[in-house]
């Protein structure tokens, strides 16, 4: 009698393990449909991407743009790309201290880690570009991004 139990018990047990695997083998194909739309349409908004009506191009406008919280990434990137072509340049150095129009970039590179919209590009290009432009700043620039980057808090 104790025999039979056992081995209904261990067909049991069989049973619910196949079924365990049957879920997990059909969620992960339900992921990697999932991930497949999500990249296409990713792509599709990439080439829709809704054309704004002209930005200003004075840093404090350009600012505003990137501190609203609505604006979108395509939005942002076209502000952080008008900072960098005209107003990519922070003033030198006063001895060992920054110019403190150097606040201003950056302010500017820490809201823009800390948006929701952005992303790693958006970050990296922006960064790349204001450390070329002005290799003096190089250190304070990763410095700034560093604690941006901590602050998001994840």
């Amino acid at each position: 009698m104790e025999i039979t139990l056992l081995i209904k018990s261990i067909a049991g047990l069989i049973l619910i393990l196949g079924f365990l695997i049957f879920l997990m083998i059909s969620s992960s194909k339900n992921k990697k449909k999932s991930k497949q739309l999500k990249i296409i349409k990713d792509d599709t908004l990439k080439a829709t991407a809704p054309q704004n009506e002209p930005i200003k191009i004075d840093l404090e406008s350009l600012r505003a743009i990137i501190k609203d919280k609505e604006s979108d990434k395509y939005l942002l990137k076209e502000a952080l790309e008008l900072i960098i072509k005209y107003h990519g340049t922070i003033p030198n150095k006063l001895g060992l201290r920054a110019n403190p129009a150097y606040e201003i970039y950056q302010d500017i590179l820490f809201t823009i880690c800390r948006h929701p919209h952005t992303n790693k590009n958006l970050i990296l290009y922006f960064d790349k570009y204001l450390s070329k432009l002005n290799p003096e700043y190089k250190s304070d620039l990763n410095d700034t991004l560093m604690r941006g980057l901590n602050s998001r808090g994840f």
